[in-house]
């Protein structure tokens, strides 16, 4: 983690963000990534437990949210002795609702005797064994990236399977290192282009994402294998399966509509 990059200095429940937060669409929005993981931050800040695995979160982004304060409430559900669901609501400081979550938590226990078929996993090679993303031709010597990728098979404006390793460089909070949780929330948003992408770069942006996890990811490293698109009359689904240097620890999913960059 690179010192004094963040994305979001904290005021209570607050966050105000600072310029490393904008998206790819419109310069005046914030990303995505850095939604899913606040409100992933938010929760697991609140009512996280060791007990408890934190096995499904979904975002619904359903307004551009603009670069300026969010404040970030949450509401207890549920609080079952194996199940317990919170939701979350992102509003910016009129009141507008920009961004809504919902985090299931599912009690740890002795996994059951037996045998249960799951689908191979990837080979790919480990981080250290990929070259890394050359900086952009106008990059500073000081310049660090949002996040750091290491592509192993396919890329951007390309049409086939995608294989890639991120690895998060900023701190989503000031002051506070990124968990498990929040790195994975974060990197479930980069399903979107990664697996919406085609022979014309990225053309869909993503209304929500879902991210399962059945256990938490182990490193700084995350690796995303596009597992799924669909699209039709502009509207596409897609899903990649996630993994770190021990398997694969979960999947994310995206709902998304076809869209164009604002100058």
């Amino acid at each position: 983690m690179s010192e004094g990059n963040f994305f979001f200095e904290a005021e209570g429940n607050r966050y105000h963000p600072t310029p490393r937060t904008r998206g790819p669409w419109d310069p005046q929005s914030l990303h995505g990534r850095v939604i899913a993981g606040l409100i992933a931050h938010q929760i697991e800040r609140e009512y996280g437990e060791p007990a408890f695995q934190p096995s499904r979160l979904t975002v619904d982004m359903f307004r551009v949210a603009p670069m300026k304060p969010m404040t970030v409430t949450t509401t207890l559900v549920r609080d079952g002795n194996r199940i317990k669901v919170v939701d979350a609501s992102m509003t910016d400081d009129e009141g507008t609702e920009i961004a809504r979550g919902n985090v299931v938590f599912l009690k740890r226990a002795e996994q059951p005797e037996g045998e249960v078929w799951s689908p191979p996993e990837w080979s790919a090679p480990s981080p250290d064994d990929v070259e890394p993303q050359p900086p952009p031709a106008n990059a500073g010597a000081d310049w660090v990236p949002a996040w750091e990728t290491r592509r192993i098979q396919g890329d951007f404006g390309t049409v086939g399977q995608k294989q890639a390793w991120i690895r998060e460089t900023h701190e989503l909070v000031a002051g506070l290192a990124p968990s498990p949780f929040v790195r994975a929330a974060q990197a479930s948003d980069f399903t979107n282009p990664f697996a919406n992408s085609g022979s014309t770069g990225l053309n869909f942006v993503n209304a929500d994402t879902t991210l399962y996890l059945h256990r938490d990811p182990v490193g700084p490293w995350v690796g995303m294998e596009v597992a799924a698109h669909h699209s039709s009359n502009g509207v596409a689904i897609a899903e990649c399966v996630m993994y770190d240097l021990e398997g694969a620890f979960g999947r994310s999913s995206v709902c998304s509509v076809a869209n164009r960059r604002r100058s």
